[in-house]
């Protein structure tokens, strides 16, 4: 089969390869590439799967702790939950393929990240997702086009999701104008193992067969790590074809297929085949062992009549999974599959030349060194610039508006409002442990029957914050996810991470990546919650406008027992207690959102060494019985937060919250200070002590009233029907 490049330059342009990526070509292979070598380098050195403009800025981050088992470089991070078992978490984005097409695009994320989970031998027993959409709330054909992609999005995660019998358990959504020409998925998976049956992507030992199993390879997904790796504009916002098509009951068949093969010493790898399909499979696993591989690429399953080398090795098709298995354990690999009727073949062997050989019938068709394509792919300096947009920020004077006014406002915000129309349609209770998931409030809770602990994980990250200040932003992005963990009775132990930016070429966006990652670092290393897994997003831009700086945190924690955990219900008996105090902090708050079109003011700032001695003391007192509930104080502030914890108990109140003398008056109630919480407790005296001993202001605040009549925070006064009617009724309401 001939796959020789008759024009090189337009072959490049069609790679999205330049001349110093021809060069570092002709340099490592000594010759010059076919185009099936080509269409390989383009995919493997893509953004989507180098990360070459952000690797210079991902060095440095906070890897390791006495809790962690494996860090980045592996499918997924792993975390010692004790017991002799460990969870497994990965977030990663798939923006581009849901742009294009919502419904496929978020169901073959949700099914990707699952396979990233438990292709290193655990069972996939959770899921988050954090979303991004335009301006949902507009009449035009924007706002359609929004609500059009919400509904397509969510039936995608809840299709895929609810076939798994996987329960998505929480997540978030926000909306922002930036997002008008590129939306934001970020799905996030989580499973079990036991911490002796880890599995990892490796392929070594000479003459061991590598095998491929799953579904049959297909031209769907053709291209879409180089896809992801592009900025949209009018011309190009039509892919269908990049985007692949999954089928969740084919990945639960294979989920379970793999964990039976995972109970029996057969194999010595497994990689999923996700971004560049078995191109970045078959190279990482020799790259990380320093072997070399030889496959026959004939002997690969495949869907379509007429399909060549280079659609096989950069077919995206889901479902799919490469082995490298023990020789003489074929048979027994066969069986396990066959009875998952599964495909199931062999496709090639493990070499010592440190080269990928690829045949089709019987001849080579492509040579190329596995170690400078897999391990040393080009890192990019990119010019970095502090964004112009940044001397022209407005600063927040005040809303100018009723305090009552603004509460109800802000109630039946997008943002805000409850979200029973998105989590209805997911399962989150499939699988019967599922503690605190979608539709309380903070982190969700999940039970590990195994050990008998309890795993919290939230996701969290403002982008007006990063906007405004990426460093601090990002920073609070990581508080703020462990502070929702904090909330159920765990302590956070590590973070997963989406860095969803825009286009790197553009040197104000590459700023604020460098911004951002420097404050994930400080963030993670002062809390003590090291960074395990990730993903890097760039080129989220459409016609030159770039999204808001959007780094997704997930933070996972433990509770050491699965029944003395903390929701933000509150009972009669109990009083409501303020943690720490409110500042004049507006920047980039929902409050400031409601006066001005882009984020204004200046950012709030946050003391690392303080949130983590308030994590402290919140689990200190959990664990010494104090606490009946707790909540973070996050978006619409201290009585957005007041208001839907009164809620969700069904009891009303009368909270006196004390407040600094300020010009700002009523709008303090809803400014966005940093490292608060709101506690119930029936033991104030010992509460008190606590709070003192670790010099944590503590002020009692309210009273919980037995009936659903008024709901009154100082001045603020709103009846308890007319608050339920705003807050469960206003986002469906919106849909239409």
């Amino acid at each position: 089969m001939d796959f020789k490049i008759s024009d090189i330059p337009s072959a490049l342009k069609a790679h999205k390869l330049d001349e110093n990526d021809y060069a570092n070509i002709l340099l490592i292979l000594g010759r010059e590439p076919n185009l099936l070598e080509l269409g390989i380098f383009s995919a493997m050195w893509s953004e989507h799967c180098s990360y070459k403009s952000s690797k210079l800025y991902l060095s440095g981050f906070p890897t390791s702790a006495p809790w962690v088992v494996q860090g980045p470089g592996e499918n997924a991070g792993i975390i010692d939950i004790t017991g002799g078992y460990c969870a497994v978490f990965k977030v990663e984005s798939h923006n581009h393929p849901s742009f294009i097409e919502p419904y496929a695009g978020a169901s073959t994320g949700v099914g990707g990240i699952m396979r990233d989970v438990f292709t290193m031998g655990a069972r996939v027993v959770a899921s988050l997702n954090s979303l991004r959409f335009g301006e949902i709330q507009r009449g035009d054909e924007i706002g359609k086009k929004h609500r059009h992609l919400l509904k397509g999005v969510v039936e995608g995660i809840g299709g895929y999701g609810n076939c798994m019998g996987v329960p998505t358990i929480g997540g978030e959504v926000s909306f922002e104008p930036s997002y008008n020409g590129n939306i934001l998925v970020n799905a996030f998976a989580l499973g079990i193992v036991k911490k002796d049956e880890i599995f990892y992507g490796k392929a070594d030992g000479v003459g061991n067969p590598v095998i491929y199993v799953g579904s049959k390879t297909g031209r769907d997904g053709l291209g879409g790590a180089v896809m992801s790796s592009d900025s949209f504009s009018q011309e190009n916002s039509s892919l269908r074809p990049t985007v692949q098509i999954g089928d969740p009951f084919i990945e639960k068949l294979l989920m379970e297929a793999c964990l039976e093969l995972f109970k029996s010493d057969l194999i010595v790898g497994i990689q999923d085949m996700g971004a560049a399909g078995l191109t970045s499979s078959s190279f990482e696993m020799a790259g990380r062992s320093g072997s070399g591989m030889r496959l026959y690429l004939d002997k690969v399953p495949m869907r379509e009549e007429g399909m060549n080398p280079y659609e096989l090795m950069l077919s995206e098709s889901q479902e799919r999974m490469l082995i490298c298995a023990k020789k003489g354990c074929e048979e027994k690999i066969y069986e396990i599959f066959a009875k998952y009727e599964l495909d199931v073949a062999i496709v090639g062997e493990v070499t010592d030349s440190g080269v990928m050989e690829l045949f089709w019938e019987g001849e080579l068709c492509g040579s190329i060194p596995i170690e400078p394509l897999s391990e040393k792919s080009p890192i990019l300096s990119r010019p970095i610039q502090k964004p112009s947009y940044l001397q022209s920020i407005q600063s927040f004077e005040g809303s100018g508006k009723d305090g009552n006014e603004i509460l109800q406002t802000l109630l039946s915000h997008p943002e805000i409002a409850d979200k029973a129309w998105i989590y209805e349609q997911y399962d989150n209770k499939v699988g019967t442990n599922t503690l605190l998931g979608c539709g309380e409030l903070d982190g969700s809770l999940l039970r590990v029957r195994e050990n008998g602990v309890a795993l919290a994980m939230a996701s969290e990250c403002n982008p007006r914050y990063c906007y405004l200040d990426p460093k601090e932003g990002s920073k609070i992005a990581v508080a703020s996810a462990g502070r929702k963990c904090v909330s159920r009775g765990a302590m956070p132990l590590a973070i997963s991470d989406c860095l969803n930016f825009g286009n790197p070429q553009n040197p104000e966006v590459m700023w604020q990546f460098k911004e951002s990652t420097e404050g994930i670092k400080e963030a993670c290393k002062i809390l003590q919650t090291p960074v395990v897994s990730g993903n890097v997003s760039l080129y989220n831009q459409t016609d030159n406008v770039d999204i808001y700086p959007t780094p997704t945190i997930v933070s996972v924690g433990v509770a050491n027992d699965a029944y003395d955990t903390l929701s933000s219900r509150f009972s009669m008996g109990e009083k409501l207690y303020l943690v720490g105090e409110i500042g004049e902090d507006f920047g980039g708050s929902l409050l400031a959102k409601l006066t001005h079109p882009t984020p204004c003011g200046t950012l709030p700032k946050i003391d690392l060494e303080y949130e983590r001695k308030v994590w402290e003391f919140i689990l200190k007192a959990h664990s010494s019985h104090l606490l009946g509930s707790a909540k973070s104080v996050g978006r619409g502030g201290v009585a957005i937060a007041l208001v839907k914890m009164a809620m969700l108990s069904s009891l009303s109140l009368n909270a006196k919250i004390p407040l600094p003398s300020s010009k700002y008056a009523e709008d303090l109630l809803f400014a966005e200070t940093q490292s608060l919480f709101i506690v119930s407790s029936k033991e104030e005296e010992a509460l008190h002590s606590l709070a003192q001993s670790f010099s944590i202001p503590l002020h009692c605040i309210a009273t919980p009233q037995s009936q659903e009549e008024d709901i009154q925070i100082n001045s603020l006064k709103i009846g308890f029907d007319r608050a339920k009617e705003l807050y469960f009724g206003s986002f469906e309401k919106l849909l239409g």
